[in-house]
């Protein structure tokens, strides 16, 4: 070292010895480098579709998670499993060929964990209430990934109905009250009554999911901070993407700060995504026979309410349209919507509703809905049926609603009988549009709302319909500027029944006009 000292000027040598540092150091890194890939074989799953290997994957867990966290890692193969049991600063790895198989609990070779107690249960369904009878769940954990290409298959193992017998698993995925949460890029066929069901997860994204599934896709209830992307769901026995704030954690939390965007949602034959046939035959086996779900909703489990969300660039196709509740107390606003593609609807393009079932505890007031901003819709072939919905109830408008540069075909082919058909309240019945039974207006059936504001919306009927475009009841301060509208001869595009403050600008179908006041006026 001296010798060098005296050939190399005094900057070039302290180069050399940090360099000579720098390579030492890493020589000695490379020498006992970490143990943070966990292969489960190596913890004696065998992968040949037949060989429990439920201990051997909760092992490798168990093993990651005493070293401080690692993957847990699932190479080419078949694992049949029943309840893994997640941990916090783990991430589970399905490599390309990897499958992991809900194990059928009716063969004799063991059950799935029990649902655990909660004694808060009687708000919401026993889906909701309920977290360990799944194929995978964790709870208050944190740093929890599950990845790869790989694929989840329930077929065989996990029902979608509420369990009859203890050991039987209905979720694929069951996460509680956990954080930083990341799942990406894996595939679930048949994923039980949820594919996911996370409550009171909060920092959690999901991306690039492909899910082909006989009931819910993605339930996230009660949960802040979600980012929901890329993902494929085809769910035509329930809705695919569903925000939630039930009362299963014993406490109203709501859903807040999510995001959910280039997603594509559908509610084609069960299986048929992922087959890519696409198939539409099985649509009269719906629960609630009233056409494939498959849908982006929130609302039906809305205790906590729901508050700065936003849904973008979307198609929805072969299903129910968007859906917007809170029926159960919970408050729901600012929220924006924008750049969706609808095809071959079977209810309501676009349904808000404000009702007042009141699942939760008593005394809780009548929820709120406002400050709701919908644009750039294009629908073909909705069900005439019925037209899209913005509905509150006597006393409790929904408030504060904004739709805009939207243009809806509908089926059309209504009857001037269906005209004059009188619309139920049904306060307290499940939201959803079948609720209110056919429509007497084909376009939009606007009730109990205040502060709406309606703007360059174009409504057809591809079939003529003998009924009004757009029926409005008890309605203050609404405004219609650009608005084209086809009707049939002889048939009125508005109705106004108990309206005060409207106003129409620039309509195809009749003259600029204000109408202070009307008990009932047809235009």
């Amino acid at each position: 070292m001296n010798i060098l000292k005296s050939y190399y000027p005094r900057q070039l040598w302290l180069l050399l010895s940090v360099c000579c540092l720098v390579t030492s150091l890493s020589a000695q890194t490379l020498k006992t480098p970490p143990a943070t890939v966990y292969n489960i074989k190596a913890y004696g799953a065998v992968g040949d579709g037949k060989t429990l290997d439920t201990q051997a994957i909760n092992r490798a867990i168990e093993a990651a998670a005493a070293a401080g966290g690692g993957q847990v890692y699932f190479p080419a193969g078949t694992y049949p499993s029943f309840s893994i049991r997640l941990k916090s600063n783990i991430s589970i790895y399905l490599e390309q060929g990897a499958t992991l198989l809900a194990a059928d609990p009716n063969i004799g070779q063991g059950l799935y964990d029990l649902a655990e107690p909660n004694a808060s249960d009687k708000f919401q369904d026993f889906g909701h209430s309920h977290w360990h009878n799944s194929l995978i769940w964790g709870e208050n954990l944190e740093n929890v990934s599950i990845l790869g290409p790989g694929m989840i298959d329930g077929t065989k193992g996990l029902t979608r109905e509420t369990p009859k017998k203890p050991g039987i698993a209905n979720k694929t995925i069951a996460l509680k009250l956990c954080r930083n949460v990341l799942l990406r890029d894996f595939t679930v066929l048949y994923g039980g009554h949820f594919v996911l069901l996370a409550t009171g997860v909060d920092n959690m994204t999901i991306d690039n999911l492909r899910l082909d599934t006989n009931r819910d896709g993605l339930d996230i209830d009660c949960c802040h901070n979600v980012r929901v992307s890329n993902c494929t769901v085809n769910s035509p026995f329930d809705d695919a993407i569903c925000l939630k704030s039930s009362f299963g954690l014993g406490y109203a939390r709501a859903t807040e700060n999510v995001t959910i965007t280039n997603c594509q949602v559908s509610g084609y034959d069960r299986g048929t995504l992922l087959k890519g046939t696409y198939e539409r035959k099985e649509a009269d086996l719906v629960p609630d026979h009233d056409g494939v779900t498959g849908r982006i909703k929130f609302g039906t489990e809305s205790n906590g309410g729901f508050k700065n969300v936003t849904i973008s660039n979307c198609v929805f196709e072969f299903c129910r349209g968007l859906a917007l509740e809170t029926v159960d107390g919970g408050i729901l606003e600012d929220v924006s919507v924008t750049n969706l593609t609808m095809r071959d609807l079977s209810s309501s393009p676009i349904f808000l509703r404000l009702g007042a079932r009141m699942r939760g505890p008593a005394g809780t007031p009548v929820g709120v809905l406002r400050r709701i901003n919908i644009s750039n819709i294009v629908v073909y072939n909705a069900d005439p049926r019925y037209a899209s919905i913005i509905s509150g109830i006597p006393g409790h408008p929904i408030e504060d609603v904004s739709l805009s540069n939207i243009k809806i075909y509908y089926a059309g082919g209504g009857t001037a009988a269906q005209a004059k058909i009188k619309v139920p309240e049904a306060e307290k019945d499940y939201p959803d549009p079948v609720m209110f039974g056919e429509l007497p207006a084909y376009g939009f059936f606007i009730r109990h709302a205040k502060n709406v504001t309606v703007r360059n919306v174009d409504l057809t009927p591809i079939t003529p319909d003998q009924r009004p475009a757009i029926l409005l009841n008890d309605v203050q301060q609404i405004d219609f500027e650009s608005i084209k509208i086809k009707t049939a001869a002889g048939v009125p595009s508005y109705v106004l029944d108990q309206v005060e403050d409207f106003s129409v600008l620039r309509s195809s179908s009749i003259k600029d006009k204000k109408v202070k006041k009307a008990a009932h006026t047809e235009l």
